[in-house]
């Protein structure tokens, strides 16, 4: 009989536990869930599939517009109808993964975790003891550290907004800001997005972020460079955002999209001699951290791969196999593709065109809007570049149009099992579609 209650026991819920927990319970395991929050942690509640579905009308909008004298009519946001049409898709997540978890034999455990020690977890006051431990505690908005900052909100706060307000104030210019940016705006707001820096999307090629960007602006989001945020006040006619040289500007909400940080605080990690950083949780190429029983995955981990959904996916069901026994090799990362949800998206994989600028590689620049399949819904703005080795396998592709995130996951095979031109003739894609068309540039 073993000495502890569980074989593993995973802290938190998400992607970085649940896509594996489930899986190694299904061996035999005993495996317990520790969640304070929703099952299924940010992304399926209050991150990747509510912002997804608030951003559906946007890409329905961009369409209509784009088609006017095909189609008549503006298609106007409800923005209060919208928040409703995605609490209707998102409330169903957490039951749905839990019933999952536990048909697979884990155990859930409701409360906040604490380590006590290298192999016990308190949870309101009653402890647990597992052989193994997996954190998987993920990642929660970061705010920035000024007079005022209390007046400020995050990104849960903006996708529970039953009524946008008329003037909004965006802090940071990366992912979550950029995405609420273009919905807001669509639906009907005044946005001003103050930058840290003069660069946004800084993870993405900057000539496809300025297009994106000039597009925003044509259609009235303002953007404050360097803004040097210093203060927020509360006014009689809203908040007021204090920035550069003694200058302000007025909003009624403001959104504090200036970054996220792991949550590697609060979980008792120094009581279990864990190391960690402000990075977040140190691990090896096991995805172990320095105690030998206790692992981590997904977004709490201070790691060089992007901190997305297919990461922590990919991360946690590693450990699935690793902690059942089923191999013992280090992880071998893929390549991960990432998208921002603008209008029209960016999206990437694999070499980018700066690394390849460095390297033997041949570029292929191609003009979307000079594609036929892309002239069908008359998209006007895109461009993607593939990139090849000198054996033409693709390496690496990043395109923004509207249907940027489709052409990159098309691709995605090829660059991540390294198929040479004649596999590639071996795929033969539904036509017409947007997969035959991607295909169709890298034979």
């Amino acid at each position: 009989m073993s000495e502890y209650d569980y074989d593993v026991l995973y802290l938190g819920s998400g992607h970085g536990a649940f896509d594996g927990a489930g899986p190694l319970a299904a061996t035999g395991q005993k495996v317990g869930v520790i969640e304070s929050d929703m099952i299924g942690g940010t992304c399926p509640n209050y991150g990747c599939n509510a912002k997804i579905t608030l951003d559906a009308p946007v890409v329905l909008q961009r369409m209509a517009e784009r088609m006017q004298g095909v189609v008549s009519g503006q298609i106007g946001i409800n923005w209060k109808a919208l928040v409703a049409h995605k609490q209707a898709v998102i409330n169903p997540l957490p039951d749905a993964i839990g019933g999952k978890l536990t048909q697979s034999g884990a155990t859930i455990i409701r409360g906040h975790g604490q380590f006590t020690d290298a192999h016990t977890i308190a949870v309101d006051g009653k402890s647990y003891t597992a052989e193994k431990i997996v954190i998987a505690t993920g990642q929660r908005p970061h705010r920035l550290d000024i007079p005022g900052t209390e007046l400020a909100h995050d990104s849960r706060d903006f996708m529970a907004l039953t009524e946008l307000p008329e003037r909004i104030g965006i802090l940071g210019s990366g992912y979550i800001s950029m995405e609420f940016a273009t919905m807001a705006n669509a639906a009907g707001a005044a946005v001003t997005v103050f930058m840290r820096g003069d660069t946004a999307l800084r993870e993405f090629h900057q000539p496809f972020v300025k297009q994106v960007m000039a597009d925003m602006t044509k259609r009235g989001v303002a953007f404050v460079p360097n803004a040097d945020i210093s203060a927020l006040t509360k006014k009689k006619d809203g908040i007021a955002i204090h920035y550069g040289a003694q200058q302000e500007e007025t909003v009624d909400w403001v959104l504090d999209a200036t970054g996220r940080i792991p949550n590697a605080d609060k979980i008792g990690l120094d009581a279990a001699g864990v190391e960690y950083t402000k990075h977040g949780i140190v691990v090896d190429d096991h995805l172990r951290t320095n105690i030998p029983n206790i692992y981590a995955s997904g977004d709490v981990l201070a790691k060089d791969q992007p901190k997305l959904t297919p990461t922590a996916t990919f991360e946690s069901y590693y450990l699935f196999h690793l902690l059942s026994g089923q191999t013992t090799d280090p992880i071998n990362y893929p390549a991960i593709p990432t998208t921002v949800y603008t209008s029209p998206r960016i999206a990437k994989v694999g070499v980018t065109p700066e690394a390849a600028a460095n390297g033997n590689y041949k570029l292929v620049h191609n003009h979307i809007p000079d594609d036929w399949y892309r002239q069908i819904d008359e998209e006007t703005m895109g461009d993607n570049i593939l990139i090849f080795d000198q054996g033409h396998h693709l390496v690496g592709a990043t395109e923004f149009s509207e249907q940027a995130e489709d052409s990159i996951n098309t691709l995605l095979p090829a660059v991540v099992f390294h198929y040479d031109q004649a596999q590639m003739w071996q795929l033969a894609h539904i036509f017409p579609s947007i997969s035959a068309s991607a295909w169709h540039k890298i034979r």
